[in-house]
C-alpha cells in the first residue's frame, strides 16, 4: 500500500522541522531535502498536533493523487476534519485525484490563548490589495510567504528582500504589522516531477491548480496559533461563476481550519476589474498615492511590458485611474505593442488569462475610450477570438515533449537530465530576451 510517513518533528524558537519517509512508487515526488519552514515569532510552545499541518498541507494532495495513506503521531482534530473536506473538494475538481486516509496515533483539541487578531496574505497586487481596503477596519496582519513565486534559492534573496521592504512600508503606512514565512515547500517536494506527471491533467502547475490554497494557508498555522490569530484571508484569483480547477477557491480555502482559526477565501462575488473599482474608489477617497505590484518579472517595481503589467494598466484605465500614477509606466503607444504581443503569442496564458481578458472586454463595452488608441485597442478586443490567443501561447512542444517522456523513467535518470535541461532553457530564454 503507497504511503507517507511524517516523523522527527522539530521547533527550535522560530523554525520548524521534519522529515518524510515514503514507499518506494512515491520517492520520485520528494527530494532529499527535509521540510524546514521559518516564522519571526516563536513557535516551540505550538503543540505538535498543529505543527504538523504545514507538512501535512504539503504531502496530503500529493497522496491523493496517488490513493496513499499519510501516517502521523499527532494532528489537531479540526485540521483532521478539514483535511477531509478539502480531499473531497479537490476530488472533485480534479478526477485524476484517489484520495486516501489520513492515520494518527492521537488527535488533540489545544486550548490557544485568546485573541482578536486577523491575517491577510499579502503581496501587494490587485486580489490582496482589494482584500485589505475591504478589511481594513480590521487592521490585519500582513503576511508574506517565500517558497513559490520567490523561491528560497539564494539567486532569490534581492526579490525577497524587495517584498519584505515594501510590505513593511504598506504595513507601517496602514498602521498594521507583518509576518514573514520563509519554507522550502517546493524543493523538498519534487515539483518538476509533479509537473512532469500531472501536467497533461491541469491547466497551471502542480501548485496552482493543486496545492496552494491549502498549501500556503496550513504553513501559516503555527504562526497564526501562536499570535491567536482568529481569522485568516486569502484574496480569491478568480470569481463566482468561473469553475477552473485551481488550488485556491471557496471550496477549499473555507474549509481549512485549525484550533483557534478559520480560513477564508475572500472577494469571490468580485471580478477583477470590480475589485480594481474597488481600489480606484479607495484611492478616490483616501490614498491617491497607493502604489500596486503586479508584476510577473520584478519585484522592485513593475516592468511595465509583461501580460499582467498590461492587463493591470488596462484595468485601472477603466477605473478612471491613471496606471503611471500606481506604478504602471502606461502610454497610448503600449496599446499596440499589447496588441502585438498578444496577437504573436509572446507569452504563455491559460485560461485565467482568457477569463480576465474577457472581464476586461465586458467593461470596455460599457467604457467611452478616452483616446484614438483606446478605442482602436477595445475595438480589437471586441473581435477577436481569446480562445485562439489562449491557443497561440501554449508552451513549446519541446517542453511537452520532455514531460511525457520523464514521466515513467527512474527517479535518478529524471532527476540527472531535468535540472541540466532547465539550464539549457534559461540560457535560450536569456538570449532571447536579449535581442
Amino acid at each position: 500500500m503507497s504511503s507517507i510517513i511524517i516523523d522527527r518533528l522539530t521547533a527550535d524558537d522560530g523554525t520548524l522541522e521534519c522529515s518524510i519517509r515514503s514507499t518506494a512508487d512515491l520517492e520520485r515526488f520528494f527530494t532529499d531535502e527535509s521540510f524546514r519552514t521559518d516564522y519571526d515569532v516563536p513557535i516551540e510552545d505550538v503543540p505538535d498536533g498543529v505543527l504538523t499541518i504545514p507538512i501535512l498541507a504539503q504531502v496530503c494532495p500529493v497522496a491523493w493523487a496517488n490513493g496513499a495513506d499519510v501516517y502521523v503521531d499527532e494532528v489537531d482534530a479540526t485540521f483532521a476534519r478539514a483535511l477531509e473536506d478539502v480531499k473531497a473538494s479537490l476530488c472533485e475538481m480534479h478526477d485524476f485525484l484517489e484520495g486516501g486516509t489520513l492515520y494518527a496515533r492521537r488527535t488533540i483539541d489545544p486550548e490557544p490563548e485568546p485573541g482578536d487578531e486577523s491575517g491577510l496574505l499579502f503581496t501587494g497586487g490587485v486580489d490582496s490589495t482589494c482584500s485589505y481596503v475591504r478589511h481594513r477596519e480590521e487592521s490585519p496582519t500582513l503576511i508574506s510567504i517565500r517558497g513559490w513565486t520567490i523561491t528560497p534559492n539564494a539567486a532569490d534573496d534581492g526579490k525577497w528582500d524587495a517584498l519584505r521592504t515594501r510590505v513593511s512600508r504598506f504595513a507601517d503606512d496602514h498602521d498594521c504589522e507583518t509576518a514573514f514565512v520563509e519554507s522550502n515547500m517546493l524543493s523538498f517536494l519534487d515539483h518538476p516531477m509533479l509537473l512532469a506527471h500531472y501536467k497533461r491533467h491541469v491547466d497551471g502547475g502542480w501548485y496552482s491548480s493543486v496545492g496552494h490554497g491549502l498549501g500556503l494557508l496550513g504553513l501559516c498555522a503555527p504562526m497564526a496559533y501562536a499570535r491567536g490569530m482568529t481569522d485568516l484571508y486569502v484574496a480569491a484569483t478568480h470569481w463566482d461563476g468561473i469553475d477552473l480547477e485551481w488550488g485556491s477557491r471557496p471550496d477549499i480555502d473555507d474549509h481549512v481550519r485549525w484550533t483557534g482559526t478559520q480560513c477564508h477565501h475572500d472577494g469571490d462575488e468580485l471580478t477583477r476589474q470590480e475589485r480594481v473599482d474597488r481600489i480606484a474608489d479607495y484611492v478616490r477617497s483616501e490614498e491617491p498615492t497607493l502604489q500596486l505590484q503586479t508584476c510577473n518579472d520584478r519585484m522592485d517595481g513593475n516592468c511595465g511590458e509583461c501580460e499582467k503589467c498590461y492587463r493591470t494598466a488596462v484595468g485601472l484605465r477603466l477605473s478612471g485611474l491613471e496606471p503611471a500614477d500606481h506604478g504602471y509606466p502606461f502610454a497610448d503607444s503600449d496599446y499596440r505593442r499589447l496588441r502585438r504581443s498578444l496577437e504573436r503569442g509572446d507569452w504563455v496564458l491559460g485560461q485565467d488569462e482568457r477569463h480576465m481578458w474577457a472581464d476586461i472586454r465586458e467593461r470596455a463595452r460599457e467604457t467611452e475610450p478616452a483616446t484614438p488608441a483606446e478605442r482602436t485597442f477595445f475595438e480589437w478586443l471586441e473581435g477577436v477570438d481569446l480562445d485562439d490567443l489562449i491557443s497561440e501561447s501554449e508552451p513549446p512542444l519541446t517542453d511537452r515533449l520532455l514531460r511525457a517522456g520523464v514521466r515513467n523513467a527512474p527517479a535518478p535518470v529524471y532527476n540527472t537530465v531535468y535540472p541540466a535541461w532547465v539550464t539549457a532553457k534559461t540560457g535560450l530564454r536569456r538570449i532571447r530576451t536579449g535581442r
